[in-house]
């Protein structure tokens, strides 16, 4: 019997490959381009963690809200290279202007301040945006754009030019007094390390409802636009929870000696282990189907989520005692942890994105989607586009 090599993969099979692809670019890539030690480019960890970070951006408005409007037509790999290349140029083209550009009249986003903090001022937009455009397209399923007969890209032009006024808002309130130049009489709304891991626990909960569980429980909203306001008012109250729960993870993890050695700087921890649990949620929804999906719904959520967060802790512990230091050269933060997760973990999302996305997992064979006996809601419940790249849809 003849071998039929286009056969789909089980969705396991299908899950490892993507996994294996990803972490071999991931590596190759860091040490060419990041890698303290080994790397030409000098410069990590700024610009390189600006430049990612905009790149990340890119991605989301591209990938999500734009669904690859004028990628989409290109046939596979070029269309993954077009839009890997795409990404490249818009990352260093905005890292720049923002540093050398907007530097030069604002010190704040000076290139040549000490640390390269000047870059990370800039790129601290990405943190705001990553949350308002990410959860139009995973919790608000691109309303009300798609209810008025729009198609794309109008859909995501539209998206991308209304949040841009709140996403903006949200920079200069939060993110650029924690870090601008000169601090004003009464200082930032939050501190520098708890805006950080608040926010980015809040990205989690946006990741975490709308592509690992489908938009439960906001879904149960009702209609669209009330599903819109409950998953905005519910992703700040479970981020915030979040925020608490994966800082007491941290601590119980690292131990209360090392906790004490970072004083105030553990409160940015939960975007720490909050970037490993979104890298893992991402390669889940897209690569590995989202398993499982033949249970109750209940059973199917917790287990993602369980099986998710799970990974993300192994994760998080084998990047700060082991990879950072002996693999990736990162230089000691305290004790035996060396790192920062929002460096390369956002780098390994960032190359999952890219190939699961961009590429499609060329030149890999996506397993049939699987059943899910709990999709029966109401489609205005829910909804439809997880992630663009994701074997998953809706249970809407």
């Amino acid at each position: 019997m003849q071998h039929n090599d286009k056969r789909p993969m089980a969705w396991w099979a299908f899950g490892l490959a993507n996994l294996a692809v990803v972490l071999a670019v991931a590596l190759l890539g860091w040490y060419l381009l990041a890698d303290p030690t080994t790397s030409p480019l000098d410069v990590y960890p700024l610009p390189f963690n600006a430049a990612l970070f905009w790149a990340l951006m890119f991605v989301v408005w591209t990938g999500f809200n734009l669904e690859l409007a004028g990628f989409a037509r290109l046939p596979q790999p070029a269309r993954g290279a077009a839009y890997t290349a795409a990404t490249v140029a818009f990352a260093v083209a905005v890292t720049w202007l923002l540093g050398h550009g907007l530097g030069a009249l604002d010190p704040s986003f000076a290139a040549g301040r000490e640390g390269g903090v000047g870059y990370f001022t800039g790129a601290l937009f990405v943190l705001f945006g990553f949350s308002t455009y990410v959860m139009a397209v995973v919790n608000w399923n691109h309303w009300p754009w798609t209810d008025r007969g729009l198609r794309q890209p109008f859909v995501g032009l539209c998206e991308i030019a209304f949040l841009l006024g709140p996403t903006i808002l949200l920079y200069v309130v939060l993110g650029i007094p924690a870090v601008a130049e000169q601090v004003g009489d009464h200082g930032p709304v939050l501190e520098l390390n708890t805006l950080l891991g608040w926010y980015y626990s809040v990205v989690v909960a946006i990741v975490l409802t709308g592509l690992c569980w489908e938009n439960w429980p906001w879904r149960l909203a009702g209609g669209r636009g009330a599903v819109a306001l409950v998953s905005l008012v519910g992703n700040v109250l479970l981020g915030t929870g979040l925020y608490f729960g994966l800082r007491a993870v941290v601590q119980a993890v690292v131990g209360s000696a090392v906790s004490d050695q970072l004083g105030v700087t553990l409160n940015q921890f939960p975007s720490q282990i909050g970037v490993c649990w979104v890298a893992w949620m991402i390669l889940w929804g897209n690569a590995f189907g989202n398993r499982p999906t033949g249970f109750g719904t209940a059973t199917n959520l917790v287990c993602r989520a369980a099986i998710t967060f799970g990974l993300a802790v192994v994760t998080f512990v084998g990047y700060y005692y082991v990879l950072a230091a002996h693999v990736l050269h990162e230089p000691v933060v305290v004790g035996a942890l060396h790192g920062n997760a929002l460096g390369f973990l956002d780098w390994f999302a960032l190359v999952t994105l890219l190939y699961v996305v961009g590429f499609g997992s060329y030149p890999l064979r996506a397993p049939a989607a699987a059943p899910d006996p709990g999709a029966q809601l109401d489609a205005d419940a829910g909804a439809d586009v997880v992630m663009p790249g994701a074997t998953v849809t809706s249970a809407g």
